[in-house]
């Protein structure tokens, strides 16, 4: 087999595995279903007010776009310096060539417009990326892994409910994915430990903790992540390297992984997916 058709192989094996992955999604209960059978009712659910994504007709595009970092960092800055931004002061992760092309790909969507030799949003102000991104994060889960997803989820639940920020069906069990657009030196122990509480109160099969950097997690993040262990368990259970920046916690049930955007989103939580699913079932 030449190595053009072993790729066409693995093509045509990952198609039928998300072919196979939907047809089983309509067999199993809605996500809906499986949270009510918990003790959970989502009453609220993917907020439109702060989403900076383009009308339908590039949604496709725009979706690729946001798999590069250094656009994400780009959007990021857009956002920073509303109301007006100009080329340099945009041009903090990227050549000022990909910057450029960086803005003309907005105002071709229509998302910003030219003013006076600078730019602006072209619809209401953006609080920040954390909507778009958590946004994002489901059209992966969707479209890479054709899995019923939501984000932006307000739960009523027994003892916390509160924010989810992306809930997924796959095969039959939940994903938890909390989601993180800052990056390491903004996070601190009070969002580890309302991580946990949320974990152990939904009780997901699976439970992720993904920041959107590239910066390494193990100097601040898994040290954390170990202190908020040693508080809720005697002998905590033990954080461990999956490779580079993908880590895993030897518990049980729910299975905790923490990952990073490093390489690539979609790989990574592909290699997620098939940790838990080969390497405990």
């Amino acid at each position: 087999m030449t190595g053009k058709d072993l790729h066409t192989e693995v093509d045509f094996l990952k198609s039928e595995v998300k072919r196979l992955r939907k047809s089983l999604s309509e067999l199993t209960p809605a996500l809906s279903v499986i949270l009510k059978r918990r003790g959970f009712k989502i009453y609220k659910k993917e907020p439109p007010d702060d989403l900076l994504i383009p009308r339908e007709s590039f949604i496709d595009s725009y979706y690729e776009m946001l798999k590069r970092y250094s656009f994400r960092l780009f959007l990021r800055d857009v956002i920073k310096h509303q109301p007006l931004f100009t080329l340099q002061q945009v041009t903090r992760y990227a050549t000022k060539e990909v910057t450029g092309e960086y803005i003309d790909y907005l105002i071709k969507t229509g998302l910003i417009v030219s003013e006076d030799g600078a730019y602006n949003l072209a619809g209401r102000p953006i609080k920040s990326f954390g909507d778009t991104l958590e946004w994002f994060m489901a059209e992966i889960l969707k479209r890479e892994f054709s899995v019923e997803t939501v984000w932006g989820v307000k739960i009523k639940g027994r003892s916390i409910g509160g924010d989810y920020d992306l809930l997924s069906k796959i095969d039959g069990s939940v994903l938890y994915m909390e989601i993180k657009s800052s990056p390491p030196k903004q996070i601190y122990l009070n969002e580890i430990s309302a991580f946990f509480d949320r974990v152990y109160d939904l009780m997901p099969e699976i439970a992720i903790f993904f920041m959107d950097t590239e910066l390494r997690m193990k100097d601040k993040i898994v040290p954390m992540f170990e202190d908020e262990l040693k508080m809720r368990f005697s002998g905590p259970p033990e954080v461990t390297r999956m490779e580079k920046e993908l880590f895993e916690m030897q518990t049980e049930r729910p299975k905790i992984f923490i990952i990073n955007s490093k390489d690539s989103i979609v790989n990574n939580i592909e290699k997620v997916l098939i940790r838990y699913f080969r390497g405990y079932n």
